[in-house]
C-alpha cells in the first residue's frame, strides 16, 4: 500500500451526524430534504434555539470551579483556550454576517465555558486557536490550548501523546464516492481500488486496518481536497469519517456516501496529556449536559432535522 502526501491547506472540516443505517433515508437527493443547520442561532422546526440551549446550560458551583486545579486556572486566565473549527457544517459554523458560532461542536464548548465562567455569553470568555488534523495534538502538547474540541475520534496511537475526556459523541469510519458511480458498496469493495483520505485521520487508520491491498492511497490535509480527487477521477472512494462525508456529500451534491460505517470512532475533548484534573472536570460537566437534557437539546438543534428516529443515547462518558 502507498501513501501520497500532497501540499498541506487549512483543514476544511464538514460534519454531519453519525453514521448510521437511518441516515440513508434522511439524507436522500430529494428536494424535501432540509438545507443544513448551522452558522446561525436559529433553530430547525421543533427545536430549541442554539442560543437559548447554551445560556440555559448549567453553572458549577465556586467551589467545584475552586477545588478543580485545572478549571480554578482557566477561570483565573480569563478564557477557555479552544482548538477548534469555524467551518465543521452541523458541527462548528461561523456565520459571517454575524460571527456567531453554532453547531455541535461549538455548542459543547460554549456549555463548558458557561459551567466555568457563568454568564450568558460564553463566547466572551472563549479564545479559539483554529486547528486542523495535523496541529491537533502539537497545540495540547505545547500547550497552546486548553481542550481541543473538533469531531477528535479517540484512538490509542493519539492517547500516548494527549489525554481525552469523554466520549460526548460517537461516529464511525465510511465511504463516499463520485456521485452516480456504481461498484463500490462496502469495505471488501475498496480491494485494488485507489483512495483517499486526510492525512493523519482515523479514515487512514481504518484503511490500514480493514482495507485489503489498496492499489494507492492518496493523502491529503483537507477534506475539500480528497473530495476534488473523487469527483476528478483520480481516486475510487474517499474514506472517512461518515459524519464528515455526509455533510460533504450535502454542501456540493458531487459525492455521494454508500454502504454503512465499519469502525465505531467516539468523539472526545483532547487536553494535556496527564492531565487527570482537566479530565475529572469535564467529564462531570458532560455528565451535567446529559443528565439536565442539554446533550438531547443540542443534538436535536444540530441534527435533528437530518435524522429520523428518536435521539441517539448519548455514549458513556469515561468508557
Amino acid at each position: 500500500m502507498t501513501s501520497t502526501a500532497f501540499s498541506r491547506r487549512r483543514l476544511l472540516a464538514l460534519g454531519l451526524s453519525a453514521g448510521t443505517t437511518t441516515f440513508l433515508a434522511a439524507c436522500s437527493s430529494d428536494d424535501s430534504t432540509p438545507s443544513l443547520p448551522g452558522g446561525s442561532s436559529s433553530s430547525p422546526a421543533g427545536s430549541a434555539s442554539f442560543d437559548s440551549i447554551v445560556k440555559a446550560g448549567p453553572t458549577a458551583s465556586g467551589s467545584d470551579v475552586s477545588g478543580n486545579p485545572w478549571a480554578k486556572k482557566v477561570k483565573d486566565s480569563g478564557a477557555l483556550r479552544w482548538g477548534g473549527t469555524t467551518t465543521s457544517s452541523l458541527f462548528s459554523l461561523k456565520d459571517p454576517s454575524t460571527g456567531a458560532i453554532t453547531g455541535f461542536d461549538a455548542g459543547i464548548v460554549q456549555l463548558l465555558s458557561r459551567y466555568i465562567f457563568g454568564g450568558d455569553d460564553p463566547m466572551s470568555t472563549i479564545k479559539l486557536t483554529e486547528v486542523s488534523v495535523d496541529t491537533r495534538e502539537t497545540l495540547l502538547e505545547n500547550r497552546s490550548v486548553d481542550i481541543v474540541v473538533a469531531t477528535y475520534s479517540i484512538t490509542d496511537e493519539r492517547k500516548t501523546k494527549i489525554s481525552f475526556a469523554g466520549p460526548y459523541y460517537t461516529s464511525g469510519v465510511g465511504i463516499a464516492v463520485k456521485k452516480g458511480a456504481t461498484g463500490i458498496k462496502s469495505v471488501t469493495d475498496l480491494t485494488g481500488k485507489v483512495l483517499v483520505t486526510q492525512s493523519n485521520s482515523t479514515g487512514l487508520a481504518a484503511i490500514k486496518e480493514h482495507v485489503k491491498d489498496p492499489k494507492q492511497v492518496l493523502t491529503f490535509s483537507g477534506n475539500a481536497e480528497c473530495q476534488a480527487a473523487v469527483v476528478q477521477g483520480r481516486a475510487d472512494a474517499y474514506v472517512n469519517d461518515q459524519a464528515l462525508l455526509f455533510a460533504a456529500s450535502k454542501q456540493k451534491g458531487q459525492i455521494e456516501v454508500v454502504g454503512d460505517t465499519f469502525t465505531t470512532d467516539p468523539y472526545g475533548i483532547g487536553v494535556t496529556k496527564g492531565d487527570n484534573d482537566a479530565v475529572t472536570f469535564i467529564n462531570g460537566f458532560l455528565g451535567k449536559i446529559v443528565a439536565d437534557g442539554s446533550w438531547k437539546k443540542l443534538w436535536t438543534y444540530s441534527f435533528g432535522a437530518l435524522r429520523q428516529g428518536d435521539v441517539p443515547t448519548p455514549p458513556v462518558v469515561g468508557a
